[in-house]
Formats: structure tokens, sequence, C-alpha cells
């Protein structure tokens, strides 16, 4: 059978994409195929887009499933469509010797459906602005070391919202812990915002030693959270609100209520795959719109979509 037998053409908003191998399965263990890995990104597009662009977008490509090997990507395809849209930064440290990289920047809801037939599940992102240069976000990302659970972040997640300012929103990170995420409207750079996390950190960690750990060695995080300060680097990314996860499950990158981190009981309470994910955004809608800013308008935030389950 011919290459063009597995290929479609489709339009979305006025863009033709040729999609390929629709029911190519990407998670084994669920049976989940491309064709649903598409539609899970064009559906859940509204929220999704509005946190990714203007943000230099690095994505991990899954091209035979989440069962075989993967690789991060950051430089954007020689083969991309005209119409995409792209950045080209500065790249000091390069691995590859390259004093610039051209970023593709995810604008608009053709862009993911693009990405999602290159089967590129995994879409990060840092917290810095391209039209800014400057952190509009604040990160603390929380990793629990066996035994410790999703349940021991929920707990840290809590002590965060007691010496972090508001807004202030919680999302899971697709696989074993939870990201708390603050806005950042002061002028700072990312290396003040970093040092400021980290001192939240060792303060967290001084005052609740069997729950906190914010140093970075790993022989020191069994049975304790890791409150990782670092991802608030310049140079590092973090997997974006609604990015699909490459593990087992397509489970999903989630907003979830206070309330919902509070009534956290068991691992399963935070966990959900794309077909939740959906439903949930139809419920709530985006539970990350207070942290949406707008550089035109000075970086206010943006309308929040529905209640935030904070009660």
């Amino acid at each position: 059978m011919s290459d063009a037998a597995h290929q479609t053409t489709v339009e979305v908003d006025g863009r033709q994409l040729r999609l390929s191998n629709l029911d190519k399965v990407l998670y084994p263990a669920t049976g989940f195929t491309k064709a649903q890995v598409i539609d899970y990104y064009h559906r859940i597009s509204e929220v999704a887009v509005p946190h990714l662009a203007d943000r230099p977008l690095t994505v991990v490509r899954f091209p035979n499933g989440v069962a075989e090997s993967s690789f991060f990507t950051k430089n954007a395809p020689s083969h991309r469509p005209d119409w995409t849209t792209t950045a080209r930064l500065p790249s000091p440290g390069s691995t590859k010797d390259r004093s610039t990289i051209d970023y593709l920047v995810a604008t608009d809801r053709a862009t993911l459906v693009w990405l999602a037939n290159l089967a590129a599940l995994e879409l990060h992102t840092p917290m810095w602005r391209i039209s800014t240069g400057l952190p509009d976000l604040v990160v603390a990302d929380l990793d629990p070391g066996a035994p410790a659970t999703v349940v021991d972040c929920a707990r840290v997640a809590l002590l965060l919202r007691e010496v972090l300012p508001e807004p202030l929103c919680v999302k899971t990170s697709g696989s074993k812990g939870l990201q708390v995420y603050g806005r950042v409207s002061d002028g700072r750079t990312a290396m003040q915002v970093r040092a400021d996390m980290r001192a939240v950190a060792t303060r967290l960690e001084r005052d609740h030693p069997d729950l906190v750990v914010a140093n970075m060695r790993k022989d020191l995080r069994g049975g304790r959270v890791l409150l990782d300060w670092s991802q608030n680097n310049p140079a590092k990314t973090t997997v974006s609100v609604y990015s699909l996860r490459g593990r087992e499950r397509p489970t999903v990158s989630t907003p979830v209520t206070w309330a919902e981190v509070r009534g956290c009981r068991r691992p399963e309470d935070l966990v959900f795959t794309a077909d939740e994910v959906l439903r949930r955004v139809d419920d709530h809608g985006d539970l990350f719109a207070p942290l949406r800013t707008d550089p035109s308008t000075g970086g206010r935030s943006a309308r929040p979509g529905g209640s935030d389950g904070s009660a």
C-alpha cells in the first residue's frame, strides 16, 4: 500500500494540513492512537495556546510511541509549514555549538495539530516571554522521592500557598508530582526569581525537614519532596499546562483546584488523562487563566475562565 493511502488532508482554521498514519498506536497500554492525540490537541488548543504563545517551544517527539525511544527538539524543523511562527534566539552553551536557535512558537490551533501529527506529545516552555525577555511566571516544581507520592506534594503545595503571593495556580506534572505557579510582574530577572524561590525552598526545608528537601542531591530525596527551585533558570523549561506526557497512559499536565489539592488522599486522586481533561475544561474553564498575561497591557492577567474551586 502506498504512503498516500495513509495520509489525509484537513483544513484547520484556513490552514491546509496533511496528516499521516492516524491509526498508529502511540500509547500501547491503552490503544490511544495518533488520531486521538491530534483530536486532543485540536480540542484543547483554545485554552492551551494562550499559555504557549510568546514563549520558545521545546517538544519531545515519540515517533514510534511511548514504548519506544523519544527525543527533545528545540530547533524548528526545516520542513515546517511557511505559516508557522518562529523566533531566533541566542543559545549560549549549546551542545551543538550553535550561537542561535530558531525556536517554534505555538501561536494557533493549526500549529498544535501539525505538531501532534509529528508525534510531538510533550510541549515544554520557559518561565519568560520572547517579547520582554523577562519572566512573567515563577514555578515551584514538586518532585516526590519514593516512597513519597503526589499526596506529599499536595502537602507542600499547601505550605507554598501560605508563603507565596496570589494569584497562585497548581497543576499536576502529568507524571509523579505537582507544580505551583505564581505571577511575576515586578521586572525581576529570571536569575533573581530563581534565587528568591531557592530562598523559599530553603526556608520550607528548615521548617519541615521530614517533608521538604531543597538540595538537588538525589540521595537526599528519599521519602521527601524536592522543591525544585532551579526550574526558574532561564535556560530551563517545564512541561506546559495541558501538555500530554510520554508515559504509559495519555496523562496530561492538568490544572487542579486548591480544593482538590487539599482533598488528595491517594495518588490516583490527581491523575488525569486526555479525555478527562477535556471534560474538566468544559466544567471549569481554564483554571490557569489567572496566570495569563498580555505584555501589551503591562502584564495584567487575563480574565479567569470558570470557577477556581478554591473554597
